[in-house]
């Protein structure tokens, strides 16, 4: 389907067109209650049964965030075809984000096991049922199963490599109209929601860099049905290091959120 675009962009289209890319698009289900290996956001996590709870410096453990079991992911260019990754986060005001070292897994964690099983004499059920948490965006209770799609998206300007593409100064050519189609162009093309891979969206600036390219592991979005709020109407963002990916190594994942 041909995307939309502001009149003053329609000369660009095959450039717009050219960055075109796959990614997958998240959706959540209504909650319900979810067998272990399945994905979903929030509920009880996959864990082997000698498996430790995540947990932080100070001892406290991490609360389970999302995972994502990708038999039920369509395939993506450098993503797993089969295995779950889990996201835990720590019930902080940064929901354990480190401003200074983005990929130091001190009060999160991104853990990945190749092999999944549905024997659940094998998993942990221990979970603790009466934890109180008091800055988490989520209700960790509450379980939300996510189904998949596949789709292609082109470069929005939330995303650095948008810039990189078209220049810094790309939208300065249309002269008094530049915001106007600046704002125009970020309604017709926008990276928000629940994603795999693809472009990122972001309230505020992207922080990485073409320095140290990294890419789009998993994106979760504020979300009125599941009560899901990152601070303010923000977004979570869990990024990942090329070669990393390929090498299943889930060890140095950037924890990155932000917020109107």
């Amino acid at each position: 389907m041909e995307r939309t675009l502001p009149a003053a962009l329609e000369p660009f289209r095959n450039r717009i067109t050219a960055t075109s890319m796959p990614f997958v698009r998240v959706t959540p289900a209504p909650q319900r209650p979810t067998q272990l290996w399945e994905s979903k956001v929030g509920g009880h996590p996959y864990l082997p049964k000698d498996f430790p709870i995540p947990s932080a410096p100070d001892g406290r453990e991490l609360f389970f965030l999302a995972q994502i079991n990708f038999s039920d992911v369509p395939p993506l260019p450098g993503f797993p075809e089969s295995g779950l990754l889990g996201f835990f986060i720590y019930d902080d005001d940064l929901y354990g984000m480190n401003f200074e070292e983005g990929t130091t897994p001190d009060h999160f964690r991104v853990l990945f096991f190749p092999e999944v099983t549905h024997d659940t004499a094998a998993l942990r059920h221990d979970f603790p049922t009466d934890r109180q948490a008091d800055e988490l965006p989520h209700h960790p209770e509450r379980s939300f199963p996510l189904q998949f799609e596949r789709a292609e998206e082109v470069a929005p300007v939330s995303d650095y490599r948008f810039w990189e593409a078209f220049g810094q100064d790309f939208f300065q050519q249309f002269g008094t109209e530049a915001w106007s189609v600046l704002e125009e162009y970020d309604k017709a093309v926008s990276a928000q929601g629940h994603k795999l891979g693809g472009y990122a969206y972001f309230t505020q600036d992207d922080p990485r860099s073409a320095d140290d390219p990294m890419l789009l592991l998993f994106q979760l979005d504020s979300d009125q049905p599941m009560d899901l709020m990152w601070g303010d109407t923000g977004v979570g963002h869990f990024f990942i290091r090329e070669a990393d990916l390929l090498k299943r190594d889930f060890t140095k994942v950037w924890f990155d959120w932000d917020g109107m």
